[in-house]
């Protein structure tokens, strides 16, 4: 009888281990991530759809956000963002949050973005945002009249206040920003895996060939000739100088 209570042990510590870990990962279901680029040429709209695992019932407690770099090749308008987000548009984070929109993409440097997303009212684990993002001029190239700029998959972060985190699922996560545009307070983000519809996406840019180069310096000096002649034409004839002035 004892020995068949002491047989039955370990059997019930393995069918314990096992529920367990069948418990986690029922909780701990990655995450789908989806990242587009909408329209064509430089101006373009990012668009990224989350759908969560298990959490609990719903995700109703949550916010989430997709925190990704950006590569020099393109940017966010910080002017841009500011009027999104003061017409309850968007919500974003840029790091630096200081951009020279006017820098080509061999002057400029990557960028971090946390994206606020907001719940999708048809999916109670699905979120989704927009940005407005843009790309930068090149250099003139050889032969390819356009550059090829790789997005990576975004990281997806958590923060569920009235939610319990399995430390199982997801791991604490070095983000200085709000869970919300509610409060400026920081709160806890937490790293979610995640699996990618997509590793990457493709950002084409129009670029100049080399061979074109004289065309278009002389193209430009004489636009430029030509326009200055018209406004000087143009300030001699409505302005107020001296007929003497105009006909020196």
């Amino acid at each position: 009888m004892a020995a068949g209570r002491r047989a039955e042990a370990p059997l019930r510590a393995w069918l314990a281990a096992l529920l367990c870990a069948l418990h986690v990962w029922a909780a701990c279901q990655d995450a789908t991530v989806t990242q587009e680029l909408l329209k064509e040429g430089f101006h373009r709209d990012l668009l990224v759809k989350v759908e969560l695992g298990v959490v609990g019932e719903d995700a109703g407690g949550c916010a989430v956000a997709a925190r990704t770099r950006l590569p020099p090749g393109i940017y966010v308008d910080p002017y841009e963002l500011a009027s999104l987000q003061q017409h309850n548009l968007t919500k974003a984070v840029l790091i630096p949050d200081v951009i020279d929109v006017e820098a080509p993409e061999y002057l400029a440097t990557d960028l971090l973005l946390l994206l606020y997303m907001e719940p999708d009212p048809r999916c109670s684990r699905c979120f989704k945002a927009a940005l407005p993002v843009h790309g930068r001029y090149h250099r003139p190239a050889e032969e390819s009249e356009e550059a090829l700029i790789v997005l990576k998959s975004p990281e997806v972060l958590v923060c569920c206040c009235d939610n319990h985190l399995s430390a199982e699922c997801w791991k604490p996560a070095e983000v200085e920003a709000p869970c919300s545009g509610k409060t400026d307070s920081p709160c806890q983000w937490y790293s979610v895996t995640h699996k990618p519809a997509y590793e990457e996406s493709i950002l084409q840019v129009p670029v100049g060939l080399r061979q074109h180069s004289s065309l278009v310096c002389v193209v430009t000096l004489l636009a430029t000739v030509l326009c200055s002649t018209l406004i000087l034409a143009a300030v001699c004839k409505h302005g107020h100088f001296s007929l003497m002035t105009c006909s020196e």
